[in-house]
């Protein structure tokens, strides 16, 4: 995989910049849609995934990610569903690693339920990943059960241990989950500091039919600040990774814990990033319905000069915002598409 035709003409149209001032500098890809977990609150137990021909091949999530690259984007960051079930998914890895070699991208990671990260560890390291999110919701195994419907735990701790071996950081991520996972969310964090992992907790999102009630699982994360206030001391720190999560420092553990709240506080002022799926479909914001098309222009010319006309046309209606609620009154989820097709 090599750098595409365009590339001057994408260097003479600078950076993305959408209107509101805010410039582009993270791309986050999900590059399939398929997982296999089955967490509660991102998917039902029985998905329809996409058909496979529609899914963008390597080659092109490759020429996409590039593409991005060369207009500013800093930070690249793959997803799914859960993307280390993608067949020949290191391929891509390999191959985009060159822009870190190069210097044009700062940070390669990716964001996996670690079901597969025993496997794929030291790989992902050779590819100059340094940084990792897994998702652990519970150190419970029987409610890690529960929760994913079909994951192990002492798979995805084996393979935390995996890539701590390869000298990847892992941050640990946690969906608090009313009445569920709520009273462990401290020992959780005990447990992660205490294996020098940071920790960050999300607050559940409305997206998709996922056979729950939205409002039940619901957990607001200044509640749960509130909490551990009781047990922890709690000081807010400027320490930020380009994502969303607000950090404190904990006084007690000397770890970090990260909030990330689209809900009691969003985090749109300062949104540096956009998401495409697996199809190659841009969206400009996680909780809005606009999108763009970059598949179609991608296939249009071996010349990457359309795909920077349509990549520009989409940050131009970047919106400000999104519009995240939950409550009794708003049963249906606020955008219909599933978290795993969005890229978590």
């Amino acid at each position: 995989m090599i750098d595409r035709p365009g590339a001057a003409a994408a260097q003479q149209a600078g950076p993305l910049v959408d209107t509101f001032g805010r410039a582009v500098t993270y791309l986050r890809v999900s590059v399939t849609d398929r997982c296999d977990f089955r967490c509660v609150y991102c998917m039902s137990e029985h998905m329809t995934f996409l058909p496979k021909q529609d899914l963008l091949s390597l080659e092109e999530l490759d020429r996409l990610c590039s593409a991005f690259v060369l207009r500013g984007v800093r930070k690249l960051r793959l997803t799914g569903g859960e993307p280390l079930v993608r067949r020949d998914v290191m391929t891509l890895f390999r191959s985009l690693s060159r822009h870190i070699e190069s210097g044009k991208l700062d940070e390669l990671t990716v964001t996996t339920n670690g079901s597969q990260l025993a496997r794929y560890a030291a790989d992902l390291a050779a590819c100059g990943v340094k940084r990792i999110n897994v998702s652990i919701d519970t150190l419970d195994p029987v409610k890690f059960r529960a929760i994913t419907r079909w994951g192990e735990l002492a798979r995805v701790l084996e393979g935390v241990k995996a890539a701590q071996a390869a000298g990847i950081k892992v941050k640990i991520n946690a969906v608090a989950l009313k009445d569920v996972n709520e009273h462990e969310i401290g020992a959780m964090m005990e447990w992660a500091h205490g294996e020098g992992h940071d920790l960050s907790l999300i607050e559940v999102m409305p997206l998709g039919e996922v056979g729950e009630e939205r409002v039940d699982q619901y957990l607001p994360l200044s509640a749960v600040r509130e909490q551990l206030s009781e047990r922890f001391t709690l000081t807010d720190i400027a320490y930020r990774t380009g994502g969303p999560a607000r950090y404190v420092e904990v006084k007690e553990t000397g770890g970090r814990l990260g909030f990330i709240t689209p809900l009691t506080h969003n985090f749109c002022e300062g949104c540096n990033r956009v998401r495409v799926t697996c199809t190659g479909t841009l969206y400009m914001c996680l909780g809005q319905e606009d999108v763009a098309d970059l598949r179609a222009p991608l296939r249009a010319s071996a010349d990457d000069a359309l795909l920077h006309r349509a990549i520009d046309d989409a940050i131009f209606r970047k919106p400000k915002g999104h519009d995240f609620v939950i409550d009794r009154k708003t049963r249906q989820p606020a955008v219909g598409r599933h978290m795993s097709t969005t890229g978590g």
